[in-house]
């Protein structure tokens, strides 16, 4: 793997276009439930306040990770036992509800001292007022550790930062090789009709076993489609968001392309059933139990298989197929820029740095690379780090057909979103160009009013090449 090379050329060159389309990303988030999980709510917010020395801080930590929950579950074990600064993290572990739970914490006064932040939610939570700015406490040793990774409308905004970056995902089709094997399929597919041959081969073979070609965790459309659909799309040589980069407004066409196939799969009853009320949890637990030939997801799933849900099965991770079976673009590394904030109505803002000093030193940034919980994008620890030593992380590591892609603006429309959209076409069918046309007006009329706002900019770049990304 030139993992080294690329992110020289891939990821530092790249990062320069990401100021094309300016604000928040729609950024790989994991918003799947887990099992067990309960919202709870943090510390109370008081006052701000000066800490007083020697005083015992308790500090919240909220994320909706779960892939790496165990290992955060050390960090802070340790950082709460040798710190000489009398502070305690307590971390809660969130459901796919995450956004709304900290809207909800933050407007009764219990929002947690500390924040995941993901490229989808850090400009909306510092417009909410929610995110401190962490310029202050940043010495020049850290400036100088991620010189170059700050990106506007990313983790800076209005010349403030209010996180920094650690690692990026990459996505990939997951797939069953024993049952690619079994089926007669040579290897993973390449074009989408491939992906939808395969399915119904799967299917056929196993399907008086409970065994299904494909799957997706569709109880989460949106979700669902930005594992699936935005891979495919960003190698097809598309934005895999819906959003037009030439002509900076959406364009859901090409997406459309993409929902055809899927409807194929649903109506050759490849999918497994019940789809539609499955979350990605269960989706893992049923593909770890040989139940499911492929879906597609983040570079997370081989450090889910290693801890949450082992398994025996032969599967390893590829390359999406492609709309034609052409690699015209490159795969999308996201969420690559943000990763803890502060809350900015904390009272213990200055021992919550303190968490995060901790947090971002080179040897936990080291150990979260090695261990398969995420790519580095800081070229100082990429450089030192080894290959992670997770099963089936070979198959997601950065190659040439990675890049990042410059960021899509984030708006709400007004009605269904895209992924609530599309799912009900493949499952009730309809006119899909009349879909296409209701999401094109709805999105680029919530996108004028947010750029007339001033929430959003938006630059097109008519000179705009997928081609241009890939590493060399």
């Amino acid at each position: 793997m030139n993992f080294k090379k690329v992110l020289g050329l891939g990821l530092v060159a790249v990062l320069a276009l990401s100021t094309a389309a300016c604000g928040g990303g729609n950024g790989g988030g994991n918003t799947d439930k887990a099992a067990n999980d309960k919202p709870a709510t943090g510390n109370e917010q008081q006052t701000q306040g000066a800490e007083q020395p020697g005083e015992k801080k308790v500090l919240t930590y909220w994320t909706d990770d779960r892939h790496d929950q165990e290992y955060i579950k050390e960090l802070i074990e340790n950082f709460n036992s040798t710190n000489q600064d009398h502070i305690s993290v307590e971390l809660t572990v969130l459901s796919e509800n995450y956004n709304q739970s900290v809207d909800i914490a933050f407007a009764s006064n219990k929002a947690p001292d500390i924040l995941r932040l993901k490229s989808a939610n850090t400009e909306m939570f510092m417009k909410k007022g929610y995110l401190a700015p962490l310029d202050s406490y940043l010495t020049d040793e850290m400036k100088s550790k991620f010189d170059g990774l700050l990106m506007d409308g990313v983790n800076r905004f209005d010349g403030k930062v209010y996180s920094l970056p650690n690692s990026g995902l990459t996505l990939r089709l997951v797939y069953n090789q024993d049952l690619f094997e079994k089926a007669g399929i040579s290897g993973p597919p390449a074009s989408l009709q491939d992906m939808v041959d395969a399915a119904k081969k799967i299917t056929d073979y196993g399907k008086k076993e409970g065994i299904y070609g494909f799957a997706l965790n569709f109880k989460n459309p949106k979700s669902a489609f930005e594992r699936s659909v935005r891979e495919i799309l960003s190698l097809s040589g598309y934005q895999g968001l819906g959003f037009d980069l030439k002509t900076g407004q959406f364009d859901f066409g090409p997406y459309s392309q993409v929902i055809e196939y899927f409807k194929q799969m649903h109506e050759d009853g490849s999918i497994l059933p019940g789809a539609e009320t499955l979350d990605i949890d269960p989706l893992r637990a049923q593909f770890a139990a040989g139940k499911i030939g492929m879906y597609l997801s983040f570079s997370t799933e081989p450090g889910v298989y290693k801890d949450q849900f082992p398994t025996t099965i032969n599967w390893a991770g590829a390359l999406a197929p492609t709309l034609e079976g052409k690699q015209v673009g490159t795969s999308e590394i996201v969420s690559a820029g943000t990763w803890i904030g502060i809350n900015d109505k904390s009272a213990n803002k200055d021992a919550a740095w303190k968490f995060m000093e901790y947090m971002y030193a080179d040897d936990v940034l080291t150990a979260y690379h090695e261990k398969g919980f995420g790519i580095s994008i800081v070229p100082s620890i990429a450089e030192k780090a080894k290959n992670p030593d997770t099963p089936g992380m070979e198959g997601f590591l950065v190659g040439e057909h990675d890049s990042l892609w410059p960021v899509t603006p984030n708006i709400t429309p007004e009605g269904a979103n895209y992924g609530d959209a599309f799912f009900k076409y493949i499952l009730d069918g309809g006119d899909l160009q009349a879909v296409v046309s209701d999401l094109n007006a709805r999105y680029n009329d919530a996108l004028s009013k947010a750029v007339e706002k001033g929430d959003v900019k938006v630059s097109p770049d008519p000179s705009f090449d997928p081609s241009q990304l890939k590493a060399k």
